[in-house]
């Protein structure tokens, strides 16, 4: 099945609509695109077949990928030269999140004058932006979890401080994107569980942040449904399409819910991220049922008005269960010490830095230095609460 949505870009959603990717840049006069992908997915044959195909379809273009996982402020700075050394007009966004999010930082970046860490997501630093420079995006995401082709900030980290950095722009959000579940079929089982987690993380933090934003509520509450329904499915079999689809959906639904708020989760993944070199996704599936039974007392309502759309029994313990019961079945570790050896973790350190994220604002549950503490110590030896 080929269908276009609207909300909360255009979305063009179905089997193998990668090849309406020269269609996709007509629609918004990209003449000469930017591809932007990283080191590793450069090299696969589905990327070069996708990269031969704009070849046949464009004059001119260009390519980027000088960059892994967790990006840092440099791989924007290098990825804004090729594009004005190009003379770009646009950019295609190819990958999983750090390149989409690499992508869509040098589409916004082409048209600044001001360093990238000026508009951090702190108030209104984004209103310091040049609009009318800020090139297209189209964002083409081969994994689903982080939701960015939805999004309208990048995470990008700041080397001097050792910081990951929340860079938003409302103009960050792609002008189209391409949701092929084609796209998603080899990523290896390991991924696919980490992803999924990373979507379930922005699903579930979006729907139990506080605030009055049934918008948001109602998508991640469907987020969560096709996760459950698709993601064990997909860690099996991973040429199953319409649980691969599903899994884009759940993804960027994540996304689009989540500008109600996210949460501790992602308090604690951030600096483990940016500091240990933990992937994103894979800390989000730690730290979640320590998160879960930490605010328990705020959200446990919240949950249990789930629970029956759900098909689980109406209780907060069933879903905590299904958490857990999930995360053993896609072969996830329970403690942080179980990815990260104990003596390279400096909770003080850490906890600072989870403290000061962002996401922490919106947790259902104000947070200390002290309690960040406890949820690392806590996700260190496998305690809940």
């Amino acid at each position: 099945m080929k269908t276009n949505w609207n909300y909360p870009t255009s979305v063009w959603v179905g089997q193998n609509r990668i090849k309406d990717l020269s269609e996709a840049c007509k629609n918004l006069d990209i003449l000469n695109p930017l591809f932007v992908t990283d080191k590793d997915l450069i090299n696969l044959d589905m990327t070069k077949n996708i990269i031969l195909d704009i070849k046949k379809k464009f004059s001119t273009f260009a390519i980027f990928s000088n960059f892994s996982g967790n990006p840092i402020g440099d791989n924007v700075e290098e990825g804004v030269l090729e594009f004005k050394k190009n003379k770009c007009d646009g950019v295609i966004a190819f990958g999983g999140g750090s390149g989409i999010d690499v992508g869509k930082a040098i589409a916004f970046m082409s048209g600044q004058s001001r360093p990238i860490w000026d508009f951090e997501d702190i108030g209104d630093y984004w209103k310091r932006a040049n609009e009318k420079d800020i090139a297209p995006i189209i964002a083409v995401p081969t994994t689903a979890g982080t939701g960015s082709e939805t999004g309208r900030a990048s995470a990008i980290i700041n080397k001097e401080h050792g910081v990951k950095k929340i860079i938003f722009h409302p103009k960050f959000l792609p002008s189209i994107v391409i949701l092929d579940p084609v796209l998603t079929i080899n990523l290896s089982p390991r991924l696919t569980a980490a992803t999924g987690m990373d979507a379930l993380a922005h699903n579930l933090e979006a729907f139990c942040a506080p605030g009055f934003h049934p918008m948001a509520d109602g998508i991640a509450i469907e987020g969560i449904k096709l996760i459950k329904k698709s993601l064990l499915t997909a860690f099996k079999n991973g040429k199953d399409l319409e649980a691969r689809g599903d899994l884009l959906a759940a993804a960027s639904m994540g996304s689009t819910a989540f500008q109600k708020g996210l949460g501790a989760i992602h308090s604690l993944s951030h600096p483990v991220n940016s500091q240990l070199n933990v992937h994103h996704g894979l800390s989000n599936a730690i730290f979640m049922p320590y998160v879960l039974t930490f605010n328990k007392n705020l959200i446990e309502k919240r949950i249990v008005s789930i629970c029956d759309y759900l098909n689980l029994d109406k209780n907060f313990d069933s879903f905590l269960n299904w958490i857990l019961n999930l995360r053993k079945d896609l072969n996830i570790p329970h403690k942080l010490s179980d990815v990260v050896e104990e003596s390279k973790i400096n909770i003080d350190k850490l906890s600072k830095m989870a403290l000061e994220d962002p996401s922490t604002d919106t947790n259902p549950k104000k947070m200390t230095i002290d309690d960040m503490k406890i949820l690392y110590e806590y996700s260190i030896s496998g305690k809940l609460f």
